[in-house]
């Protein structure tokens, strides 16, 4: 299998797209999303104080670069023409020059995700809308990002061959902890390690848009021993200590689509404590797959999970929703939280990732992620979830 989106697929997301532009009535489509334009594409741009955008008509796509970016473009494909503009600022701006390419081909309404390039590394310029006279531009951020939450089988193919590449690097994390080594040693070994062995495994079938250099990746972002506690705790190089609560995190970038895989491991014999709290953590886990089904709202799914941190008086433990959605991007919508009432639909990817933190003494949690089916549930991760099998004992 090649380990990107193929033409018909594109030409399929393309195909949906232009039915929703035949629907809210839309000549054209001008996109700025680095996201959006790989939807439509498979070309991916890297966002600078330069814009870079596409323009799709429904039939055809053309990408708007700077000249620094034109041989690049032309070199990857996926579009059907080049648009350039030679720099920016530049004396004449470049959503102007854009502004006038969307009048040469009498587009009167115009569909955008931004109403002007959104920018960053210090960009600033006008909405596009200025510069349009008469025409009509109607902003749809969330257009492309809606459609992409019903996930195609060739997505769904793709994120299942990161999960196997998230599960090897996870692998190689486990084996190599253990009490006296550094999480930066660990880290950087299981993902070197994970992502040769990926490499030399599908050879030239890999493929990143996003220009990953090391395709898989395993670590643990600080959350070692009473880190663990801290949900979103940034790398620290802390040392593993016998005793410790690790909580890991891993993924594979494939074609341009990622994965979750978390897991709590124990450095050494674990105590009554934290056996206690990783089997409650396990069962608000399985929980959450069970609740998962077509028509049920995400905010049912975490509705049932907030009601079992009550049942266990757990309510000081919790910090975040169930789960959120994930595809092209690591967290994407719509979320499973108590808030958040959109449906769950056959192809939706999710991840089930409850946790408990208890305060200056550990965290724990296991993600996973989830494919939606028209029976219910698939877990497309498959690492062991079981504390004596993720237990670290002496090497």
């Amino acid at each position: 299998m090649r380990l990107q989106l193929s033409e018909d697929e594109l030409a399929g997301h393309r195909e949906t797209v232009r039915d929703k532009m035949v629907d809210k009535n839309l000549d054209g489509l001008c996109l700025f999303s680095p996201r959006d334009i790989f939807y439509l594409t498979g070309l991916y741009l890297i966002q600078t104080e330069r814009p870079v955008g596409l323009l799709y008509d429904g039939n055809n796509t053309s990408a708007f670069v700077p000249t620094l970016e034109v041989e690049h473009v032309e070199k990857l494909g996926g579009v059907d023409e080049v648009i350039s503009y030679e720099e920016y600022p530049g004396e004449k701006h470049p959503m102007e020059i854009l502004a006038d390419r969307i009048e040469d081909r009498d587009i009167a309404n115009l569909g955008v995700d931004s109403d002007g390039y959104p920018g960053g590394y210090g960009y600033e310029g006008p909405a596009l809308s200025e510069f349009l006279g008469d025409g009509n531009v109607e902003e749809l951020p969330k257009m492309i990002e809606k459609t992409m939450r019903v996930k195609t089988n060739e997505e769904v193919e793709l994120i299942k061959e990161s999960c196997r590449w998230g599960n090897l690097a996870h692998r190689y994390l486990q084996d190599y902890t253990e009490p006296g080594k550094t999480e930066n040693k660990i880290s950087t070994m299981a993902s070197l390690d994970a992502s040769r062995a990926m490499l030399n495994t599908v050879g030239d079938d890999y493929y990143s848009p996003k220009g990953a250099t090391t395709p898989a990746s395993a670590g643990f972002r600080g959350q070692i021993g009473k880190g663990s506690a801290i949900p979103h705790a940034l790398t620290t190089n802390e040392t593993i200590s016998e005793g410790d609560v690790v909580v890991t995190g891993a993924s594979a970038n494939v074609g341009g689509y990622v994965s979750e895989l978390e897991r709590t491991m124990v450095a050494g014999e674990p105590s009554e404590e934290q056996i206690r709290y990783f089997k409650l953590m396990l069962q608000a886990g399985e929980l959450a797959i069970d609740e998962i089904e077509p028509g049920k709202k995400f905010s049912e799914v975490d509705k049932t999970v907030r009601s079992f941190y009550r049942q266990n008086e757990l309510e000081n433990y919790w910090r975040h929703h169930t789960g959120h959605s994930i595809g092209f991007a690591g967290h994407e919508a719509p979320y499973l939280d108590k808030g958040d009432d959109r449906k769950l639909e056959p192809g939706m990817v999710v991840t089930v990732e409850p946790g408990i933190y208890v305060p200056n003494f550990a965290g724990f949690r296991h993600s996973d992620t989830v494919l939606v089916t028209e029976e219910g549930a698939e877990l497309l991760t498959y690492y062991p979830r079981d504390l004596e099998s993720l237990t670290i004992t002496a090497h």
